[in-house]
């Protein structure tokens, strides 16, 4: 006979407690973290404003039923859409991500913290368009940016110890689990009603990773994102109505998440949630490209100006050798056909023949149009990964946390060109001072892509002064970027 289960109410994991304590009680001083923050807002925006060419986006966009429209709802940068906060944060998620150009934290784990971007937004517009309604203050977007800073912590530290994937779990869970205490506070859930908000998302199913690899490589990971973000806000107004949560979310036997889903072991954690991870947070400014690809990227842009200078062509290459780090062979190391543009840009073997090509990377150059061309699978099967294992050591060190890549490239005569490293991508904050211009033109690019002279010039305006910026109405700035 099977002994009784002990049917007595736990406290909540300290795991749980952790993150609300932090997202209710800490609060952000940082002036780094802040200013990372206005470089990171403005950045992901604009990645969005860049996908609205994509009609492989944009049919995703807008409201569950067509023609809704969402009294005092949030509104979608560089749409007409105003909706729910719970769709917007999924329209504004999957802008943000489709491209793979917005921001990007590498650890254990991997993923893009302005993900969190979609639902903590979207809520803070909402939020503010019904205050202004009701006659009442609005949110400020420092409170925004606040928001950001958190979010941010909260999945990167997270990250830093725990693998997910290696597990088959996709990081859009952090994205799920960060947005929910975010957005939480935002709504104004009191602390027990946060901790079940964000056991809520610990509970939900978790999202599998085989849409980011062979041979199931698709476009759900240009939206896995804004639906997790999504999500998150759904779940933050259903612990807002009262509804219970689940204290052993994580730790409970046979049942829980760690039982379940991460092999038994419990969460790790390297430092204590603070600002680390905006402050430390990678930017892709030169490349539309998996992360751990684009410092080859740029060692391919360097040598395709060696080639040039030589007056030779990549017809006059035999083989090209790519030293690199363990996540990169393990994420993005690719051999055979390749299916779609989510499955090219998250090949480096692509990712280095286009710009030893054409001297640029796009992310039009991942469209069927670019990829028929023979030349890039020539290229491509010229092309073997090693690991260098100071490259993987490096890329784990808190103090560097690199993503270097090497690439060696040998000539049909028998020539052998010297050796590209690049150690740090240019989003890297050891190069934030030759990084931010280039973000902030990358910025005013994507805002002439969407967006006439003077509403361009309003935008820029405000977003590149911070004492603008940081008291203007969630509203008020949101409106900036409507059609």
């Amino acid at each position: 006979m099977s002994a009784s289960i002990a049917n007595v109410r736990p406290e909540p994991d300290q795991v749980l407690v952790d993150i609300v304590d932090y997202v209710l009680g800490y609060s952000v001083d940082s002036a780094l973290a802040l200013a990372t923050a206005r470089h990171c807002l403005i950045d992901t925006l604009g990645c969005g404003l860049e996908a609205l060419a994509y009609p492989a986006c944009t049919k995703l966009l807008g409201p569950v039923v067509p023609g809704t429209i969402v009294p005092h709802g949030a509104k979608v940068p560089g749409t007409s859409f105003q909706l729910d906060p719970v769709q917007a944060a999924f329209s504004i998620g999957a802008m943000i991500r489709w491209l793979d150009f917005n921001d990007t934290w590498l650890a254990a784990e991997w993923g893009h913290p302005s993900d969190n971007l979609g639902g903590i937004l979207a809520t803070a517009d909402w939020l503010s368009r019904t205050a202004v309604a009701a006659g009442k203050a609005p949110l400020a977007m420092k409170d925004v940016l606040v928001g950001m800073v958190k979010a941010h912590e909260i999945q990167g530290c997270l990250a830093l110890e725990n693998s997910f994937n290696k597990a088959g779990l996709d990081h859009v869970l952090l994205v799920k689990l960060a947005s929910t205490a975010v957005v939480g506070q935002l709504i104004g859930l009191t602390r027990d009603e946060l901790i079940n908000a964000v056991s809520l998302a610990m509970v939900d199913g978790q999202s599998l990773r085989t849409y980011r690899h062979a041979p199931n490589t698709g476009s759900r990971k240009s939206w896995a994102a804004g639906d997790a973000t999504s999500r998150a806000v759904r779940l933050a107004l259903i612990a807002k109505t009262g509804e219970m949560g689940y204290p052993t979310a994580l730790t409970a036997k046979t049942w829980g998440f760690y039982d379940v889903s991460f092999k038994g072991q419990p969460f790790r954690f390297q430092r204590p949630y603070g600002t680390y991870v905006m402050e430390n947070v990678l930017f892709k400014i030169s490349f539309p490209a998996e992360f751990h690809a684009q410092t080859a990227a740029e060692a391919a842009m360097k040598l395709h100006g060696v080639l040039a200078q030589q007056g030779r062509t990549t017809a006059d290459i035999s083989r090209i050798t790519i030293r690199t780090h363990e996540a990169a062979i393990r994420i993005i190391d690719k051999t055979g056909p390749l299916a779609n543009p989510a499955d090219r840009d998250h090949c480096i073997q692509y990712m280095v023949a286009v710009p030893l090509l054409f001297g640029r990377l796009t992310a039009a150059d991942y469209e069927d149009d670019i990829a028929c061309d023979p030349r890039i699978d020539a290229l491509r099967a010229k092309t073997v990964c090693v690991e260098d294992p100071q490259f993987t050591k490096d890329y784990h060190d808190p103090g560097k946390r690199s993503i270097a890549n090497a690439l060696t490239v040998e000539l049909n005569d028998g020539t052998t060109l010297d050796e590209v490293v690049v150690e740090y991508p240019i989003g890297h904050r050891r190069r934030r001072d030759e990084g931010i211009p280039l973000l902030i033109e990358k910025f005013r690019t994507n805002l002439a892509r969407r967006f006439p002279a003077k509403q361009q010039q309003a935008i820029l305006d405000v977003s590149l002064d911070p004492a603008r910026l940081d008291a203007m109405p969630v509203n008020e700035y949101v409106d900036l970027y409507v059609i």
